[in-house]
Formats: C-alpha cells, structure tokens, sequence
C-alpha cells in the first residue's frame, strides 16, 4: 500500500514537472500590442493602390493619446507632417521608430518591475509583440541580425526565472543577465532605425496601462482557473487521490 502511494504521489510530482517545465519559457498569451496592431494596419492601408493615408491616418489616431503619453509628443508631430505631405515612406519609417521606442519603454518596465515575475512576463510578451511586428524589416537587411534579437528576447525571458508551482520547477531570476540582453537589443535597434536616444518622454511603470497590467498579473498562469488548460492538474490530481481513497477503503474491507 505505502509503495502505491509513493508511485502515485511521485507521479503526481512529474505531472507538475512536466506542466512547468512546458509553461517556464513560453510567452503565453499576451495581450495584443495597440502600438504594433495600428503599425501593421497603417502599412497595410499604404499598400492599398492608391495609398489609402486616411485610413493609416485614422490607425494611428487610435494610438496616437498612448504614444504621447509615454514617448512625448515629437513622434506625433513628426507623423502629422509625414501624413500632410502623404509621404508613405517616412510615414512607415517614423512608426518603425516609434515601435523601437516602444520596445524600450517595455523593457524598461520589466527591468523596474523585475521581482514581479507575472508582471515581467506580460510586459517582456508585449515587447516582443511589438518586435515581432519589426522583425520581417529586420530580416530583410540583416537575416542573422534578426535571429540575435530574437535569441536576446528568448534569454531575457529565460532571465525571468520561474517561481514554480509549490516549489516545483523554480528557478531563480537573473536580472543582470535580463540587462545584458536589453542593453543588446536596444543597441541593434537604435543603430537599425538610426534613433539618436531613447530618452524621450517618460516611460514610468506606473502609467495607468501599467498599473491594468499589474493588475490583470494578479492571478499567475497557473492559477486563472478561467483557462480550461489550467484545470487538467487539478482534476488529474483530484482522481488520483479519490483513487487511493476508494483503494484504501477495499483494502480494509
């Protein structure tokens, strides 16, 4: 009897093991990035023949408050005299700029907010999002390039660590190492989209979408009860017990 429940109990160890160890380095889920959604939507109405600056105009609009808010108000003055003159080729130009700076505004919160895994995490998924949304024109000019950023992106997360569930599967957080992997790819973007300093407007984490953020990491990936994905430990845990209960009790019998 004490060697079946070992068995199970051992098993239940691996099932988490395996659960964690699948989850540790995923970006998840993230929300979408407004900034990269509107970018991808302005070059897509650009594209249209006759460039449609309109509706890019109208996409940008739809940003334009969030990226003042956190980048200053130079990127929108520069994006309104790219759309009077109806130049699509600064127009895309400047939103590149405008997505690199966003990726140092997310960083730099991860960076702020390091000791909080699930907010880091989030916050390291949308900057990646937006460079996603970069990366096709990055690998066009330098393919090799484009694979270091993303190796960068994929150290940064493992920097993350991970808190485990009940111990299991943790792994201690390195945030000197998340910094060289920052330092690296804001480097490579500022030289890629010639962007003279970051430094523009303020990017504190504790802007009220930073604020929703954190609050929406209240509940970790393991434990939102609201994703049916989460529940398949559970249950599986649940049986087994009920299992040796019900074995128990035979036994006696």
């Amino acid at each position: 009897m004490k060697r079946i429940i070992t068995s199970l109990f051992f098993g239940i160890f691996l099932l988490f093991s395996v659960q964690t160890s699948a989850f540790a380095y995923s970006y998840g889920n993230p929300n979408e990035e407004k900034v990269a959604e509107a970018y991808k939507q302005m070059v897509t109405k650009l594209d249209e023949n006759p460039a449609n600056f309109k509706e890019a105009k109208k996409a940008y609009e739809n940003v334009q408050e969030e990226i003042d808010q956190h980048m200053g108000k130079e990127p929108s003055k520069a994006m309104v005299k790219d759309f009077d003159k109806q130049n699509k080729e600064d127009i895309i130009a400047d939103m590149q700029k405008i997505l690199a700076l966003n990726i140092n505004r997310r960083l730099t919160n991860v960076d702020e907010n390091f000791k909080d895994y699930d907010t880091s995490k989030r916050l390291l998924a949308k900057a990646f999002a937006t460079y996603e949304a970069l990366s096709p024109v990055v690998g066009e000019h330098n393919k090799e390039m484009d694979n270091k950023l993303k190796d960068e992106f994929n150290k940064a997360l493992e920097s993350l660590g991970n808190p485990g569930l009940f111990g299991v599967g943790q792994k201690e957080a390195n945030q000197e190492a998340f910094k060289k992997s920052k330092e690296v790819i804001l480097t490579e973007l500022q030289k890629e989209f010639k962007i003279k300093d970051f430094k523009v407007g303020h990017f504190s984490a504790n802007s009220q979408e930073d604020k929703a953020v954190s609050d929406k990491t209240e509940k970790t990936e393991w434990t939102d009860l609201s994703s049916l994905k989460n529940w398949a430990p559970i249950v599986v845990i649940v049986l087994i017990l009920v299992g040796v209960i019900v074995y128990a009790v035979r036994k006696r019998k």
